[in-house]
């Protein structure tokens, strides 16, 4: 026992108590920080969207063409509104289909975003649509033939990305050393997960003899709380996103590697030709 007895034991641990308080404080302060630091801003527009019609090819990252898809973009004279329809046709019979509406009035902001897949490439049928501007996210599913729908509601900010990060990073300030947004994690139990874009090493692409530079960028997922933490023990953890994009007064996107749906393989998206069908058998 301590000098002065009992007394000072008592002083001594309420001393201890207010400093383990005074410590909580400062984390719940530091965590308070940290989150209002997090809340990203939507990404500003440095180059307008307009009308699009791009040919695409899925592949495994063994080169492998798994599906051929197309990109049409249009905008509505009524009101401004983006719209991206993206399909893919898969070779096993399988077809994947977006459709984002964003505005792009200063900052890019979704509107909604409209995701159906089906077929044997992934592991079951769904249709999920978020609703950027009520937080409505409706899901549905099918197995053994019934249809199951749930609706949840979940407070979007306004940097939500959902089909929007081939724009975005097109977009992005060349001086920032990362850009932060945050995703609906289109599932059965859908959550917001932040997203860390950064720069990386640049390659340079070529067509013939025409030659471009064509920047990196790295996205990262962070799944928050306990599920994060879950997610680092059981493996679970999204691998990181890799996007190509020419900088230029009129960017492009040329190719991006990552998985289409939750928990799905490593694909890769990249740009490609139309070919001239042949017709009369030759």
């Amino acid at each position: 026992m301590p000098a002065g007895g009992v007394g000072a034991c008592i002083t001594e641990v309420v001393n201890c108590r207010f400093h383990w308080l005074d410590m909580k404080l400062l984390a719940g302060f530091a965590l308070l920080i940290l989150s209002f630091r997090c809340m990203a801003d939507p990404v500003r527009v440095r180059y307008i969207e307009g009308v699009t019609l791009g040919f695409l090819v899925l592949e495994d990252m063994g080169g492998k063409a798994l599906a051929y898809g197309e990109l049409n973009q249009v905008v509505s004279r009524k009101d401004g509104v983006v719209t991206d329809d993206l399909r893919f046709q898969f070779k096993d019979g399988s077809s994947y289909h977006e459709v984002t509406k964003f505005t792009q009035e200063d900052e890019f902001r979704l509107v909604s975003d409209h995701v159906v897949q089906k077929g044997a490439a992934f592991k079951q049928n769904s249709d999920i649509l978020i609703e950027a501007a009520t937080g409505t996210i409706t899901i549905k599913t099918s197995k053994d033939g019934k249809e199951q729908v749930d609706s949840k509601h979940l407070d979007l900010p306004p940097d939500v990305c959902n089909g929007l990060l081939f724009t975005l990073v097109k977009n992005l300030d060349p001086a920032a050393a990362e850009t932060t947004v945050t995703m609906v994690a289109p599932s059965t139990t859908p959550r917001l997960v932040k997203l860390t874009i950064v720069p990386a090493a640049g390659t340079t692409i070529g067509v013939g003899l025409m030659k471009h530079k064509a920047e990196h960028y790295i996205v990262r997922f962070k799944i928050g709380g306990v599920a994060g933490i879950v997610a680092h023990l059981v493996g679970k953890q999204p691998p990181d996103m890799h996007i190509w994009v020419v900088k230029s007064e009129a960017p492009t996107f040329v190719q991006s590697e990552g998985p289409l749906y939750e928990d799905g393989p490593v694909w890769r998206i990249r740009l490609t030709a139309p070919r001239q069908k042949a017709t009369n058998g030759k």
